[in-house]
């Protein structure tokens, strides 16, 4: 089989419109589109003007905006969970950061790119073992699985558990893969990476580049059965909305989209995670219990039958969020903390 790769995503800070668009261009050209450029806070990896750039009398950083009028972006380094690095030249005397490169040269863009490939490593290793299990699916039995290459274990997947990686395992290894079912419990070794199954999912339905949603989920009627098992954090305000939507009345994937105002592309690619950790159904009678609610406005019959903060015209939107807590099902049921 071949492993696909995943979708890295970038974030820019401080850049201006065309600076941004530049810089896009650059991205994709140097990495053949492994690197696609996201929201900021969205992104696995930042690019920051360092020509606006302040460093705080903390050592945290100030950012200026790169629009007339945009808001400045408060960094601590320190605090950082992904790679940063800063284009030449720098405004603050003495600051030394890891990375830099020159926005201008194709080169240097493409030298930070691969550094950054080598800090996500776990990353491409976890979407891997993701695409492996999503091509085992049919087969594979309930149980501790043991996913080895040329003889050294690199996974270990616990169908109703925690999966784990070795995080120098490259996409080579997973194509020539073989997988071995234990009789016995297994614990995955220190050094790799630990995920649950679903969490691990997740992120390979959001970073695919293939259709993945089931075809079923196409043409007949889909429910919401639970909240994901997932860190909040994880969560978009599509998925909310789509959860609340279909918490609210059940719904195919035609009405979802005039409901929601998703993009069949973007429709796809949410409901296919909200699948994958079975947060909803084709199944009715797998189907989470309706909540009762007021009727649908006659004059509105594609929209939700119950405010959303989400919408700017939306009553609960100006009202204080106390006023709706028992009629706003944008997160139909708890969600696990971050």
């Amino acid at each position: 089989m071949s492993i696909e790769l995943p979708l890295l995503r970038l974030g820019l800070a401080g850049f201006s419109a065309a600076q941004q668009d530049q810089l896009a261009a650059a991205v994709h050209h140097a990495s053949s589109g492994t690197w696609q450029v996201v929201r900021f806070a969205d992104a696995d990896a930042w690019f920051v003007n360092g020509a606006r750039v302040q460093v705080l009398p903390d050592r945290t950083l100030r950012v200026a905006s790169g629009e007339p009028g945009g808001r400045s972006l408060h960094l601590d380094l320190r605090d950082a969970d992904r790679p940063t690095a800063f284009s030449l030249p720098l405004a603050p005397r003495h600051f030394e950061p890891l990375h830099t490169f020159e926005a201008e040269s194709p080169a240097s863009v493409r030298a930070v790119l691969e550094k950054f490939e080598g800090w996500m490593r776990p990353l491409v290793a976890q979407f891997c073992l993701a695409a492996l299990i999503l091509e085992q699916e049919s087969v594979m039995r309930p149980g501790i699985h043991h996913v080895s290459a040329d003889g050294a274990l690199i996974a270990v997947v616990n169908m109703h558990g925690e999966t784990g990686v070795l995080p120098t395992a490259g996409p080579i290894d997973f194509e020539n893969a073989t997988w071995e079912r234990l009789s016995a419990s297994s614990a995955v070794p220190e050094h790799f990476v630990r995920s649950s199954l679903a969490q691990l999912m997740w992120q390979f339905a959001l970073r695919t580049s293939r259709d993945i949603l089931p075809a079923r989920y196409r043409s007949g009627l889909l429910y919401f059965r639970r909240p994901p098992r997932l860190p909040a954090r994880l969560m978009t305000d599509s998925h909310l909305l789509l959860m609340r939507e279909l918490a609210c009345a059940a719904g195919d994937f035609e009405s979802l989209q005039q409901r929601t105002g998703l993009g069949a592309r973007a429709l796809a690619r949410d409901l296919a995670a909200l699948y994958f950790v079975g947060a909803i159904t084709s199944n009715p009678k797998r189907a989470a219990p309706m909540p009762k609610r007021p009727l649908a406005d006659s004059r509105h019959p594609q929209q939700s039958v119950l405010p959303s903060g989400l919408d700017p015209e939306s009553p609960a939107s100006s009202q204080p969020r106390t006023a709706w807590a028992h009629g706003d099902l944008t997160a139909p049921a708890r969600i696990a903390p971050s």
